[in-house]
């Protein structure tokens, strides 16, 4: 089964957050809430780093083993994606993720915030693989690609990450 990532070269990402406010503007997605985030590294010192982050669809999804209410699946492209029809807002999710995917609207207690929301890796959107391309292709730098690791058709990185970045 083929993994579905978006890879990010952090020797080309600029934290313009471009690809932060595509994917916004591709999902509709709520004020409060974002999908994809950019995470800066090293901050103000020498090797500093910025790379865009969305949920990593773990094979082992450790939101998914907390929920009590078991609304996570996992498509046949590898994709972890939620009910929200099931989804009764504990935040537990939220906290077993090691890379901070599952968000909530920022106002009041868990619970009473609604339901979670994360990168869907534009899975059920109508035309999937435009909103994909629009995410990936607004970095000016060429920075963030989408990818899935075991088909050779799918998008490669146009040079390798050097070993700093690996």
């Amino acid at each position: 089964m083929a993994r579905m990532k978006f890879l990010c070269d952090a020797d080309r990402c600029i934290e313009c957050n471009a690809c932060v406010t595509a994917c916004k503007n591709e999902n509709e997605v709520p004020w409060g809430i974002n999908r994809r985030r950019v995470v800066t590294l090293n901050d103000g010192k020498p090797g500093e780093r910025s790379i865009s982050m969305a949920c990593m669809h773990c094979t082992d999804a450790p939101c998914a083993a907390v929920c009590p209410v078991n609304c996570f699946y996992t498509t046949a492209d590898a994709v972890v994606l939620h009910s929200k029809d099931l989804c009764i807002g504990c935040g537990y999710c939220f906290y077993a993720c090691p890379f901070g995917a599952p968000q909530y609207p920022k106002v009041g207690n868990f619970g009473s915030r609604g339901k979670m929301d994360k990168c869907t890796y534009c899975a059920g959107d109508r035309n999937r693989m435009a909103a994909k391309r629009n995410t990936r292709s607004t970095a000016p730098t060429g920075s963030l690609k989408a990818n899935c690791r075991s088909a050779p058709r799918c998008a490669r990185p146009s040079r390798s990450l050097p070993a700093t970045a690996r």
